[in-house]
């Protein structure tokens, strides 16, 4: 699938319907996008971020447009600990019995300085964020994700090694790399496919953080981006090991 293509995927009306998908990040920009439009074609949607006010009121969004009632998982990534990961894979399992999908989207940019000026204390809590909890999260969902019968986990990734990126930069990587590592790993008896997804400069705070001087209206709204969610979620998408990358 090209970029364009990608981005002008037309998904079935019941692309996801029945699927199980949980998605960090899911408060604001990107993750509530892909959660609005991931329940409307027909999933139920564990609704993962720090901020509860935030996930509420993408709880009511997709109550109110006719979703499956989404579920709400309060988490911050930063602080959460092994045992953490491990009962939300377990309260996952209580209430669904299997995960069908996992979209690690959840991201901190942390501050863009030199090397040279980065402080060890960001240093580590971006780590943490972008790179640790992504790790700790799917390895406690793995188990989950190979009781359902087309499991896929995504990554958003963001090819950003370039000077002043710092600790998201190098993160960034790590996930990407991370990525292929478990999608070599999981094509034996369990097979869940396993992509990145790159959106390039789309309109979100994060972009705002990093880029505060340019114009925001200069690049789309995260919804032209999220029908490649939706197909590598679903059915359609075959490929595994890919980091799909939307901007040229």
């Amino acid at each position: 699938m090209t970029p364009e293509q990608l981005k002008s995927y037309t998904p079935a009306a019941d692309l996801l319907k029945d699927r199980v998908i949980l998605i960090t990040g899911a408060s604001d920009g990107l993750g509530r996008v892909v959660a609005n439009q991931a329940a409307a074609h027909g999933a139920t949607i564990i609704l993962l971020s720090k901020t509860i006010n935030k996930l509420e009121h993408v709880y009511d969004e997709i109550e109110a447009a006719g979703g499956p009632q989404p579920a709400i998982y309060p988490m911050n990534l930063e602080g959460a600990t092994v045992k953490d990961y491990d009962d939300l894979a377990t309260n996952i399992e209580k209430e669904f019995g299997r995960l069908d999908g996992l979209v690690n989207n959840a991201a901190w940019l942390g501050d863009m300085t030199p090397i040279v000026l980065y402080k060890p204390e960001t240093w580590s809590r971006v780590i943490t964020v972008n790179l640790h909890a992504p790790f700790l999260l799917t390895q406690a969902c793995l188990p989950l994700l190979g009781k359902a019968e087309d499991p896929a986990i995504i990554f958003s990734t963001h090819d950003v090694q370039r000077a002043y990126w710092g600790a998201y930069g190098v993160a960034k990587a790590g996930l990407e790399g991370f990525m292929k590592i478990l999608a070599a790993e999981s094509q034996g008896d369990i097979k869940i496919r396993v992509n990145g997804i790159d959106t390039g400069p789309i309109r979100t705070h994060l972009r705002r953080q990093a880029y505060p001087a340019e114009v925001a209206t200069d690049h789309p709204l995260p919804e032209v981006v999220a029908p490649a969610y939706l197909y590598a979620l679903g059915p359609d998408c075959r490929e595994t090991g890919k980091n799909f990358k939307l901007a040229e």
